[in-house]
C-alpha cells in the first residue's frame, strides 16, 4: 500500500520543474554526462583497424562478448577507450560483498559504518583496476589471434606494445567510467553505474528496432511474430515492474514506553522483504558461465584441433549451449535459481536481523525473540525467494527461447529489461523525492513568513 508521501508525489504535474531548479541542475547534469559517455564509446583503442572490427563482430556472435556488448552500448565491438564498460567494477563489487558476507574480517569492516564503507569501496577499485588489467590483456590478445585465424588485420601492428598501450587505455576509459558514475550518484539524479549501464543498453534499441522491422520489410520475419515479440516485451515490462516493488512487510512490535503526557504507547513498523532479494545478478551469473566455452572456442578460432579430446569437448559444448538448445535453457534456468537462493543468502542474514531486533527490543507478534524470529525470518525468506527465483526465469528464460525458436536477430534477454526498468523506477523515485522535498520546502518558507508578519 502506498504512503501518503508515494501519494502526494504521484500527484506531482510537470509544472513544478519550473520552480525545482536544483532537481533541473541535477538533470542536465545527468544527461550531459551520459552524452559523454555516449562520445568515448565512438573513440577507438590506438593501433586498432576500424574498419575490420565490424567483420569480426560478426563474426563473434552469440558468446558473453554479446551480452558485455549491449551493456557498453556497442562499445566492445568498436573496441572503444571504454570498451569493457563498467562490468569489472560489477564484478568486483559483487566478488567484495560476498567476501564481506564470509570473511570475518572483511564482516568487521562492514559494521563499522562509513569508515568500513570507504575501505571496502577502497578494495572494490583495486580489484577493478586488477579485473581491467586482465580482461584488458586477454581481450587485446585475443583480438590479435582471432583476427589472424579469420584472416582479418585487426591490429595494424601487433605485439606487446600493442597490448601494453591496449591494457593502459582500457583501464583508464573504465576508471574514468566510474568516475563519471560518482560525479552522476553526487551532483546529478540518480545511481550513476546504474545510469551508465542503462545508457549502453537504451542506446542499442534502435538497433534492435531497426534490424526488427528490417527483417519484415523483406520478409524474413513474419508480421505475426513481430506483433507477438512486440506484445511480449511489454508485457515482461509491466510485469518487472509490478514485481520489483512487491515486497512482504513484517509486523514489527516494539514494547510500550511512556509519552509527554504520560500514557504508554506501543510503537510498530514493518521490516520489508523484497520478492526479488537477488537483482540482476542471477542470470548475468548463469549467462556468463554457460557462454564461457563458447567464447573462448571463438577466440581459440583454428588453433583447436577438433580432433583431439579438448576440441572435441569444445565442439561438443558449443552444439548443445548453442541459444533455444533444450539443455542450455534447463542448465540457464537451473542456474538462475541457484544464484537466486545462493546471492540472497549472501545479502540478506536473518540471525543478524533477529539479534538487531532484540537489541532494539523490537519482535514479531507471536514469535519469540532470538532464534526462533531467524528461523522465522529464514522460512519467510525461502518462501518469497521461490517465488522470486520462477519469476527471474520466466523473464529471462521466455525472451531467449522465442528469439531461438523465431531466428529474430536480436540480442535483447530479459536481462536488459530487468536492468532498464530498475534502473528507470529508481530514478523516478529520487525525482518524486526532490519534488517532494522542494516542495515541503516551500510550505516551511511559507510558515516563516506567516510567523514573521506576526
Amino acid at each position: 500500500m502506498a504512503s501518503r508521501a508515494d501519494n502526494i508525489a504521484s500527484n506531482m504535474n510537470l509544472g513544478n520543474f519550473a520552480q525545482a531548479t536544483e532537481l533541473r541542475q541535477r538533470i542536465w547534469f545527468t544527461i550531459g554526462a551520459l552524452i559523454v559517455f555516449r562520445f568515448l564509446s565512438f573513440i577507438p583503442l590506438p593501433g586498432v583497424n576500424p574498419a575490420a572490427l565490424q567483420n569480426l563482430a560478426d563474426l563473434g556472435r552469440g558468446g558473453i562478448l554479446d551480452i558485455f556488448n549491449t551493456f557498453s552500448g556497442g562499445s566492445l565491438e568498436r573496441m572503444s577507450l571504454i570498451a569493457l564498460g563498467v562490468m569489472p567494477y560489477i564484478t568486483a563489487s559483487i566478488v567484495v560483498q560476498m567476501a564481506s558476507a564470509l570473511h570475518p574480517t572483511l564482516a568487521a569492516l562492514k559494521k563499522e559504518g562509513a569508515t568500513g564503507r570507504q575501505k571496502l569501496n577502497q578494495y572494490t577499485r583495486y580489484g577493478t583496476v586488477f579485473l581491467c588489467a586482465i580482461q584488458g590483456y586477454f581481450l587485446a590478445s585475443g583480438l590479435e589471434s582471432f583476427g589472424a585465424a579469420n584472416g582479418i588485420s585487426a591490429v595494424v601492428n601487433p605485439g606487446y606494445m600493442f597490448r601494453v598501450g591496449a591494457v593502459i587505455s582500457l583501464v583508464g576509459g573504465t576508471m574514468f567510467l566510474l568516475w563519471l558514475g560518482e560525479q552522476i550518484t553526487s551532483r546529478g539524479i540518480g545511481n550513476g553505474v546504474s545510469l551508465i549501464i542503462m545508457a549502453g543498453i537504451v542506446a542499442q534499441f534502435p538497433t534492435f528496432a531497426t534490424n526488427l522491422f528490417e527483417g519484415g520489410r523483406t520478409g524474413s520475419i513474419s508480421p505475426t511474430i513481430i506483433i507477438a515479440f512486440i506484445v511480449m516485451v511489454v508485457v515482461l515490462i509491466l510485469l518487472i515492474s509490478f514485481v520489483e516493488r512487491a515486497q512482504r512487510r513484517l509486523l514489527i512490535q516494539y514494547p510500550k514506553r511512556a509519552t509527554q503526557r504520560g500514557m504508554m504507547q506501543a510503537d510498530s513498523s514493518h521490516l520489508p522483504l523484497k520478492l526479488n532479494t537477488a537483482g540482476v545478478i542471477p542470470p548475468i551469473f548463469a549467462s556468463s558461465l554457460l557462454l564461457l566455452p563458447l567464447t573462448i572456442s571463438q577466440f581459440a578460432g583454428n588453433s583447436v584441433d577438433t580432433d583431439s579430446t579438448f576440441g572435441g569437448v569444445i565442439v561438443t559444448l558449443n552444439q548443445y549451449l548453442a541459444h533455444g538448445q533444450p539443455i542450455y535453457m534447463a542448465l540457464y534456468g537451473i542456474g538462475i535459481i541457484f544464484f537466486c537462493f545462493f546471492y540472497t543468502a549472501v545479502v540478506f542474514n536473518p540471525e543478524e536481523t533477529a539479534d538487531n531486533l532484540k537489541k532494539n527490543g523490537g519482535f514479531i507478534p507471536g514469535i519469540r525473540p532470538g532464534k526462533r524470529t531467524a528461523d522465522y525470518l529464514e522460512y519467510v525468506l525461502t518462501r518469497i525467494t521461490v517465488v522470486g527465483a520462477i519469476y527471474l526465469t520466466a523473464v529471462c528464460v521466455i525472451p531467449e527461447y522465442m528469439i531461438a525458436q523465431t531466428g529474430i536477430p536480436l540480442f535483447l534477454g530479459g536481462t536488459s529489461l530487468l536492468i532498464v526498468v530498475n534502473v528507470t523506477v529508481d530514478t523516478l523515485s529520487q525525482v518524486q523525492s526532490h519534488l517532494l522535498a522542494h516542495q515541503y520546502g516551500d510550505l516551511i518558507k511559507k510558515a516563516k513568513l506567516k510567523g514573521r508578519m506576526r
